[in-house]
């Protein structure tokens, strides 16, 4: 039951609503609205429906924001970071966890420069849940709190929240992929403050640009990121290789686990004679590759020799098994022949040849006008450069007549025959290597393709939208330290959600994850002031019942608005 009742304060009257019911049988006030004085509800009446009606409105990201600050609570990402570091630094309104766990947030959400963040928060309801105004992210006061962090300090960190998820998610981590990258740099070259930053051989294709390279060790289960390396530009990978491993395995070691369960797949970039010593003498598994190229007297075997993999997941997949010394090392490889890699190298091949017979006949049809300048040598390199391609020039044959400028005249084929040797000897074969003696050739084919699972990290990375390591603005070591612990930081809690929404039955890439929790928004409904200030509502936006179900996933009722 409703009723109207006044209280006097200061001598003035000012009304209220309230709601009585019976509680354990006797009468209790559920609930009293304060309603203003006589004047106000006049206002309110005569105003009729305008009343009711909101002044304005504000739409603040919610969803994504709130599971992804949800998943840093539940790995307790603040407390690790802050009992590290000692917590806030002087002067500084947040601790140095929180500044990490909100740089995360923007990471995965919606990337940009630490001189945005402060203005993307505030474009977010994460103020209203997490008690953090947006004027306390002030990118200075982010640096500031950074330079009190120590690179030992960001590996213990990166250490404990791992161990964290290892422990809390289940994952499995006894099959690893190992892959390196490398990001561009917009650091100019007269800096000195960071020797990390190096020109080298940019995967990128960005070869005017500083490189930092990345090296990654990721779970096969929900390609979480369990350890990084960040290392100058110009080392090639291989050089790195040993590096990951100890990594790798003290952290396993200060994990307790025995490093004898742990199987390390990577490609062949990694591959030398001390890279693989170097594994043996760390107790670690392995599955790797080698060039076809490298072992002709493989590639000569008949097909007759080679049996289908049993499985629906390798269909058309056959394989042999042999030994043979490699890299210094009796290893176990196993030959493999994929029909749809065939196929795809065939028209690989098919446009390659296209592209070179269309330049080919241009500089025929040159020099049939008998206009051209250069001499022989000239266009015999000029010739060799278009065959350059590697199969190419194994099959692409040519005859250049004449003995001058104007009596040139050049003709070329296609060697079928050629063709059919190549592509029946090299093309859809792999070749693998392992010392795991007792897994089975499809075990070793399914270990092998987890690779992928580095790879689609570094994709993930370099990803514009969500979880992105570029465009890196940074011109020391340490703040090129700082974002690689960020990024990567992001990526592991990004694919954890993408794997915890898979657990429940969503298989969703990080993107479309994070697009139907960015539909979750809240909606902010200022009304007029009746004499007092503005009131605002809060609420979310309608949802669907993915979404629905996402948001008890990540627990995002503990983030919703209540008024």
């Amino acid at each position: 039951m409703s009723s109207l009742y006044s209280k006097k304060v200061n001598g003035k009257t000012y009304w209220y609503l309230r709601t009585m019911a019976r509680v354990d049988g006797k009468p209790k006030m559920i609930s009293e609205r304060y309603l203003g004085s006589a004047a106000d509800v006049a206002a309110a009446f005569d105003a009729g429906d305008t009343a009711v009606m909101p002044q304005r409105t504000r739409h603040l990201a919610f969803g994504d924001v709130a599971a992804v600050w949800s998943m840093c609570q539940r790995l307790n990402v603040i407390g690790v970071i802050d009992e590290i570091t000692g917590g806030r630094v002087a002067g500084a309104p947040c601790s140095i966890g929180t500044y990490l766990a909100v740089a995360v947030c923007n990471r995965i959400t919606a990337p940009c420069s630490k001189a945005r963040i402060a203005d993307w928060w505030a474009h977010t309801a994460a103020d209203r849940f997490t008690k953090i105004r947006a004027t306390d992210l002030d990118h200075r006061r982010f640096w500031d709190a950074m330079h009190a962090v120590t690179p030992g300090q960001l590996e213990q960190i990166s250490q404990t929240i791992t161990a964290a998820m290892i422990t809390d998610f289940g994952l499995d981590t006894t099959a690893l992929a190992l892959d390196m990258t490398n990001f561009a740099t917009y650091i100019a070259s007269v800096n000195t403050k960071a020797p990390i930053a190096q020109r080298g051989k940019a995967k990128q294709k960005r070869t005017d640009l500083r490189l930092v390279g990345l090296g990654l060790v990721i779970t096969r289960d929900g390609g979480i990121p369990l350890t990084w390396h960040a290392y100058p530009g110009n080392k090639p990978d291989v050089t790195q290789f040993p590096a990951m491993i100890d990594t790798l395995t003290a952290r396993y070691r200060a994990l307790g686990t025995d490093t004898g369960t742990i199987t390390v797949v990577f490609d062949a970039g990694q591959n030398s004679a001390a890279n693989f010593a170097h594994l043996t003498g760390a107790g670690l598994h392995y599955v790797g590759s080698t060039p076809p190229s490298d072992h002709p007297d493989l590639l000569d075997l008949p097909a007759s020799r080679r049996r289908p993999v049993p499985g629906d997941r390798f269909a058309g997949l056959t394989a042999l098994h042999t030994r043979k010394q490699v890299y210094g090392l009796d290893q176990r490889v196993i030959l493999t022949h994929s029909p749809t890699l065939h196929d795809a190298q065939d028209r690989g091949l098919t446009q390659t040849l296209a592209a070179a017979g269309r330049k080919l006949d241009e500089l025929a049809a040159t020099l049939a006008r008998g206009h051209s300048r250069r001499d022989r040598n000239q266009v015999e390199a000029a010739i060799a450069h278009i065959c350059s391609d590697t199969w190419g020039a194994q099959i692409l044959t040519w005859q250049l007549d004449g003995d001058t400028p104007a009596e040139f005249r050049l003709t070329w084929a296609v060697d079928t025959d050629a063709r059919n040797k190549l592509t029946q000897r090299i093309f859809g074969k792999r070749i693998l290597i392992t010392d795991r003696q007792d897994w089975t050739i499809a075990e070793v084919i399914d270990g092998y393709r987890s690779q992928s699972d580095a790879e689609f990290g570094f994709r993930q990375l370099k990803d514009p939208h969500e979880v992105s390591f570029s465009p890196m603005h940074h011109f020391t070591d340490h703040t090129i330290t700082v974002h690689t612990f960020t990024c990567v930081l992001a990526l592991q809690i990004a694919h954890l959600m993408r794997r915890e929404a898979d657990t429940h039955g969503h298989h969703l890439s990080v993107r479309q994850l994070l697009a139907a929790l960015a539909g979750i928004e809240e909606t902010v409904l200022i009304y007029p002031s009746t004499g007092g200030r503005p009131k605002a509502r809060r609420m979310l936006t309608e949802t669907t019942t993915t979404q629905n179900e996402l948001a008890h996933i990540f627990d995002l009722d503990r983030y919703t608005p209540t008024t």
